[in-house]
This record gives C-alpha cells, sequence and structure tokens, in this order.
C-alpha cells in the first residue's frame, strides 16, 4: 500500500517544478539567460536557460517547513543557496572556475560539518561532494539527461534511508522535465546543474550518516563512486583525457559519454535511455553493497 506521506510529496513536488518552470523561462527572457548554440552543444536554437530557480525555491521552501525536523538541512540548504547562485550568476556572465570551485568547496564543506564524520571520511567526503556537483553540470549537455539522472538518483534515497526529501525532490525533477525533455523549452543552467548534483551528494551522505560513521575510507570510496553513477565516471574519464592530451581538466570538448552515443545511435532518447539504464546499474550495485555495510 503507497504510503500517503509520499504521495502527498510527489503531488507538491511535481506541480511545484512544473508550474514554476515557465516562470523561469519568462524570467530568462527578461534578463538575458539564453542558451546560444555552438559547435561543442548539441541543441540548435537559442533556449531559455536558469530552470534550476523553482528547483532551488522549492528546496528552500522543504527546509522551511522540515528544519527543526532535520536540523542539517539548515547547513545543505545555505550550501545549496551557494551552488545555485553561483551556478545562476555564471549563466549571465562568465565566473572564473577558480571563484566557483571555491564556492563549491566551501558548500560542500557545510554540508558535511553536521554530519561528525571521522577526519580522513570528512575529507574524502568535502572532495566527493564538490566533485558530484561539478560532474551533474559536465553531463548536462543533452534535453533530459541531467534531470532523469536525478531523479534515479532520488529515488535511491528513498531505498538507502526512507528519505522522503529525496522522493519531494525528484518529483520536482520530474516536473521540471516536461519542460525539458524530449524537446527542450528550457535548459537547467549552470545554477540547476550544480545544484541538483549537491542535493543528492548531500542528501545521500545526510540519510548515510550512521553508516558512513563507522565503514573504512576504503569502503567510503566505493560507496561514493557507486553512487555518484554515471556523472562522476564520466568527469573522471574527461579530466584524465584531458590531462594526458596536454590540455586543462576544464577544458570543454564533445567526447563525453552523450556526445560518443548521440553520434552512435543518432537518438536523443535512446542515448538518454542508454545512460539512464548504466545509472540505475550503479545505483543498484551501490545499495547492495550499502546494505552489505550496515
Amino acid at each position: 500500500m503507497l504510503d500517503v506521506k509520499i504521495l502527498v510529496y510527489i503531488i507538491i513536488g511535481f506541480f511545484w517544478g512544473g508550474l514554476t518552470a515557465p516562470v523561469s523561462i519568462r524570467l530568462a527572457g527578461l534578463y538575458g539567460i539564453i542558451d546560444v548554440p555552438n559547435a561543442r552543444k548539441l541543441h540548435k536554437g537559442l533556449t531559455p536557460r536558469g530552470a534550476g530557480l523553482g528547483l532551488w525555491l522549492g528546496y528552500m521552501l522543504m527546509s522551511l517547513v522540515m528544519s527543526s525536523e532535520v536540523p542539517e538541512l539548515r547547513y545543505i540548504a545555505t550550501g545549496a543557496t551557494l551552488i545555485f547562485l553561483c551556478g545562476y550568476l555564471d549563466d549571465m556572465c562568465s565566473l572564473s572556475p577558480f571563484l566557483r570551485l571555491g564556492l563549491h568547496l566551501t558548500a560542500s564543506t557545510l554540508a558535511v560539518i553536521p554530519l561528525h564524520l571521522p577526519l580522513l571520511t570528512s575529507v574524502i567526503a568535502v572532495i566527493w561532494l564538490a566533485g558530484v556537483t561539478s560532474a551533474y553540470n559536465l553531463i548536462d549537455g543533452m534535453n533530459g539527461l541531467c534531470l532523469s539522472i536525478f531523479i534515479a538518483s532520488s529515488g535511491a534515497l528513498f531505498l538507502v534511508g526512507r528519505s522522503y526529501e529525496g522522493v519531494y525532490m525528484g518529483a520536482m525533477a520530474l516536473g521540471v522535465l516536461c519542460w525539458n525533455f524530449p524537446s527542450a523549452q528550457t535548459f537547467l543552467g549552470d545554477g540547476g546543474s550544480t545544484l541538483l548534483g549537491y542535493l543528492f551528494a548531500s542528501h545521500f551522505m545526510m540519510t548515510a550518516q550512521i553508516t558512513l560513521q563507522n565503514i573504512t575510507p576504503g569502503e567510503v570510496i566505493m560507496l561514493f563512486v557507486l553512487f555518484g553513477g554515471i556523472p562522476v565516471v564520466d568527469t573522471l574519464t574527461a579530466f584524465t583525457r584531458r590531462i594526458l592530451t596536454g590540455k586543462s581538466p576544464f577544458y570543454p570538448d564533445k567526447k563525453h559519454l552523450h556526445h560518443l552515443l548521440i553520434l552512435l545511435t543518432g537518438s536523443n532518447i535512446i542515448t538518454v535511455t542508454i545512460i539512464l539504464s548504466l545509472q540505475v546499474i550503479m545505483l543498484v550495485l551501490g545499495l547492495q553493497l550499502y546494505i552489505s555495510l550496515s
């Protein structure tokens, strides 16, 4: 029997995401937050971005309601605000990658502080959280891809520890997905994609807090790799490839997994389906490992 509380979170989250997306589209038009196609991008026309605005506001609302019950949300919400505003500003005027990295690490530290993890695990957690934040941004190069991965990962949060916050966040993303896939009337933008990465990773650590406190750093890394999934694997592969060819790891290219698959399949829908399936496989493996360690 479906938990009524789950149903309520799904309905509120879905309609919040779906109804705030047009507002973000309107604001994008007013303030020129428009994604312009180029040789590296797959879309052809001018597209409003900044759909993460509704996701951020919806998360702030949830945090306000639930912070007395889940005090860690205050730390995550503060970090999420730093992440979103940094990305939203970057959508309007390009920021220094070092400034973004510094803000990402600061926000990640805020989320890790209340978890009381062992020192080495805390360091690994901060690095992983900042990495996932960037990884979701790097994989956001195709309609529906980043949102689909986040929805699947949010579902895994509920399986890890009955995370109702995960249900709500996934439902919000599903509402926005209706405006982004299969054809895109809006994009997440850097603010939205980095926000999704940060929210998933920080909520995973909060949900798995007790387990993370009692396992070895090696086991922590294994969990982080599996739950980070395809965005993390794709980002590590991209950074390694760029460094080996003498380029900056932050140098953009068209050799991400979704770029290669779209060349192979010629279909956005098939490409998203393949990558989402790989993400689900990694999440299932992560859940099995989590259960064995708990």
